[in-house]
Formats: structure tokens, C-alpha cells, sequence
């Protein structure tokens, strides 16, 4: 059997696209992770894939100090990275992006192992454009990302297969909905969000006249005060919270855009907007918005009082409905894999 390294990491959007894909990757090789000590290794616990631990360097935007030392720190994570390349021996290297997966990139480069890459926004990373050119393929999640590389092959982007096999009914149960109103899923990404936690909780006694709602919060979450809100600081089992909701508020980050477009759920999107963004999530919600499959609130208009009107107005657009019931968009994991399989011939 083939032998295929994996890597990507940073945060999670980086890392949970790759576990994506581990199920049919797994068909054809034997799998192996190169990352850091971050989230990369918390979430590849326990998942049966021998990790390999590099020290990755990250560029800190807007701090000419704290990036002088990164060239030299790079050209020691490459030679980590390398060490463990040779001993994996690998057929090919599958890139997520991230500043984890530079250095592995460029091993793999110097060592002459095909690698193939995946970008998920609409436009490229820091890390992925580097990556773009020493890759074989790129593949991408957004066709208009394909055409505007040499390399770029239109794929659509990774999603948990295990999304698609919530019961509603089950789910219902499991959070303690009647099912007599429609319910609200509210989450803020792998890590939660302070404004929309804040805005949900404020927008309250007005929201639950209309839908139940599940508040997956990323924080310690107290035990409920109103009928109908169930808040959770985390949920490992997203199959049931996704089927389980009529609408869904959250961020706009590349993996839950597309999740929320394949399980077809009308979505109100509010885009990360801050100086630690280079923006790719408000580039991936309008992106959808100019085609009527999601609504979008910007962060910097959020409130309670806008958070409501804007769930209001989501929960009553048939227009929106109809549009992401016709809409083509599904998993491309079937054809990553192909592609991967491709170059590690």
C-alpha cells in the first residue's frame, strides 16, 4: 500500500478538512500527519495516524520583531521536517495549508515527493500562494480559485461524510425539543465568538417567541434560564446538532460555509472581522450572499436588535429557501482523493 503525509494546521479549519478525508484515503494509504504540538496533534489523537511533531514557525502580522528570527526558524522546521520524510518515505504529501504546512512543503520540494494542496477560500492564504508553486495540483474549493492558478483544479471542498447521517427525530430528543417550533443552531467556529455569544444572549426573550434554540457556545456555558435554549460549550456529535436545525447563524469560515451549503440549511452568516482576519471570511459570505443561498450581518453591525431582525427575516425568506434547495453544491471528496491518488502514481 501507498504511503500519503498529510499535513495542515494552525487551527482547526486546517486540520478538520484533512480527518474529512481520512475515511476514503484510507482505501488506498497508509496515513501519516507531520504538525506542531498545537490543535493539528489534539485532533489527531487517538484517530490511529502516527504523527510526526515539527516546530512551525508563524508569521505575527503587523510585528516587524517578532518575524526578523522567522527565516531561521523556517530552515530549522524544514530540516525537522525532512528527517521525518525520510524515514515515512511517503508516496506524495496532501497539504491543508497553514503556516504548519510550509516547512513540510518545502521538504518534501527539496526531497522531490509530489505534493498536492488544497486551498478552501476564495482567495489563497499566505502560506497556500507559497505552497501553490511547488505543488503539482492545487486543488480548490471555489472554481474561480482554480482558474486564476497554473495549477488549479476545481475539486470543491472536503466535508465530513458522517454530517449527512443525523436523525432529526434522534436529535430533537437528545437536546429536549418538542419540535413545535423551528429550531435555531448558533455557533461561532471551532473556538467560539464573544460578539455573537453576547448578541444571542441579549437577543433572547425575543428570539425564543419563534424558534428553540441550540447555542453551541465555545465557553462555559451555565445551565439555562429560558425554556427552548439549550447552550453547550462544545459539541463533538455535529451530525445531530446540523440535523436538528431549521436555521443556523455562525461564522463564515471556508469548512462551515460549505457543511451548511451540502446539508442545505438556510444560514445567516456573520463574518470574523478583526486585524488578526486577512478577511477570507467576509470574501467567502458575500460570495454566497450575490447568489442567494445564505444572508449576511456584518460584525460590525451586530447587535441584539440586529441579530433579531436578521433571523426574522432569514427565517421567512422563501427566495433563499428555494435557491439552496436547487443549488449543486456537494462534497468534493471523492474527487481530492482522486487527485491525490494521481500523484502519488
Amino acid at each position: 500500500m501507498k504511503k500519503l503525509v498529510l499535513t495542515g494546521g494552525g487551527s482547526a479549519g486546517h486540520v478538520v478538512p484533512n480527518l474529512a478525508l481520512v475515511p476514503r484515503l484510507r482505501e488506498s494509504f497508509e496515513l501519516f500527519y507531520i504538525g506542531t504540538n498545537g490543535i493539528e496533534r489534539k485532533l489527531l489523537t487517538g484517530k490511529g495516524i502516527p504523527f510526526y511533531t515539527i516546530d512551525a514557525p508563524k508569521l505575527v502580522r503587523g510585528s516587524l520583531l517578532q518575524n526578523l528570527s522567522l527565516p531561521f526558524r523556517l530552515v530549522k522546521s524544514v530540516r525537522q521536517a525532512k528527517k521525518h520524510l525520510r524515514s515515512i518515505s511517503p508516496d506524495a504529501v496532501f497539504s491543508k495549508g497553514g503556516y504548519v504546512s510550509l516547512p513540510v512543503v518545502l521538504a518534501a520540494r527539496s526531497l522531490k515527493i509530489p505534493v498536492v494542496s488544497h486551498e478552501s477560500d476564495f482567495s489563497a492564504g499566505l502560506a497556500n500562494r507559497i505552497i501553490a508553486k511547488r505543488c503539482k495540483t492545487v486543488l480548490t474549493s471555489f472554481p474561480e480559485t482554480a482558474k486564476s492558478m497554473k495549477n488549479g483544479v476545481y475539486t470543491g471542498s472536503p466535508v465530513r461524510e458522517e454530517l449527512f447521517l443525523g436523525d432529526r427525530t434522534q436529535a430533537l430528543k437528545k437536546y429536549g425539543f418538542a419540535g413545535d417550533k423551528p429550531v435555531l443552531l448558533a455557533f461561532g467556529g471551532g473556538s467560539g465568538s464573544r460578539t455573537i455569544n453576547d448578541a444571542l444572549t441579549a437577543a433572547l426573550p425575543s428570539l425564543l417567541s419563534r424558534f428553540d434554540i441550540l447555542h453551541i457556545r465555545g465557553n462555559a456555558a451555565e445551565k439555562s434560564r429560558f425554556d427552548g435554549y439549550v447552550p453547550l460549550e462544545f459539541e463533538q456529535d455535529m451530525a445531530s446538532a446540523y440535523a436538528c436545525a431549521d436555521f443556523v447563524a455562525a461564522r463564515a469560515g471556508s469548512n462551515t460555509v460549505f457543511e451548511l451549503l451540502a446539508l442545505k440549511k438556510p444560514s445567516l452568516l456573520i463574518p470574523l472581522e478583526n486585524k488578526r482576519s486577512r478577511g477570507d471570511q467576509v470574501e467567502n459570505a458575500l460570495y454566497f450572499q450575490r447568489r442567494g443561498v445564505c444572508r449576511v450581518l456584518r460584525e460590525s453591525e451586530l447587535s441584539a436588535r440586529t441579530l433579531e431582525s436578521a433571523l426574522f427575516a432569514l427565517a421567512s425568506d422563501k427566495n433563499l429557501l428555494r435557491n439552496l434547495q436547487s443549488a449543486n453544491f456537494h462534497a468534493g471528496n471523492a474527487e481530492i482523493v482522486k487527485a491525490i491518488a494521481d500523484a502519488a502514481k
